[in-house]
């Protein structure tokens, strides 16, 4: 056997052994102690009950007494028995930390990009705007005189 698996102490097995239920039709159950191990090992290590070791016994059997147990209360019956006196106690002391993010809350891919502000952009000259008048510069190649939109306005205007 592996030393990694679960499997209950005698004292644990003496305080749950009693919570079991006794007057059950059908067949004889058998190694209580070994499917009831396998059921905690399941719930212990998070593995998919048909990845349970073959020691604990058939993965089905330890599925079906798990299910069937539940919808019967048993399981809670057991768990009030283990954990001992209901009684509680003067003080009390919680310490507790969760925190629970979405998985794009850190930043999302390519890391965090800082984005001008709308109050920038809108002073800014708009791109198409950058094409036309790098054309109209009076040092470019072009052929054309460079003439502000209200001169020839003007110009028209007047004739």
């Amino acid at each position: 056997m592996s030393t990694d698996l679960f499997w209950f102490s005698d004292e644990q097995w003496a305080k749950i052994q009693p919570q079991l239920p006794t007057n059950q039709r059908g067949p004889q159950r058998h190694d209580d102690r070994r499917i009831l191990s396998g059921i905690m090992h399941v719930q212990k290590v998070g593995c998919r009950w048909i990845d349970c070791p073959p020691e604990y016994g058939p993965h089905k059997t330890i599925y079906n007494r798990f299910a069937r147990w539940s919808m019967r209360g048993i399981w809670q019956n057991i768990f009030a028995a283990v954990a001992g006196s209901p009684d509680t106690p003067a003080q009390v002391a919680l310490d507790s930390s969760h925190v629970k993010i979405h998985r794009c809350a850190s930043g999302g891919k390519g890391g965090r990009r800082s984005k001008r502000s709308a109050s920038r952009k809108a002073g800014a000259t708009a791109k198409f705007m950058q094409s036309s008048m790098s054309s109209a510069d009076p040092g470019s190649s072009s052929s054309r005189r460079a003439i502000p939109p209200t001169a020839s306005w003007r110009k028209l205007a007047s004739a």
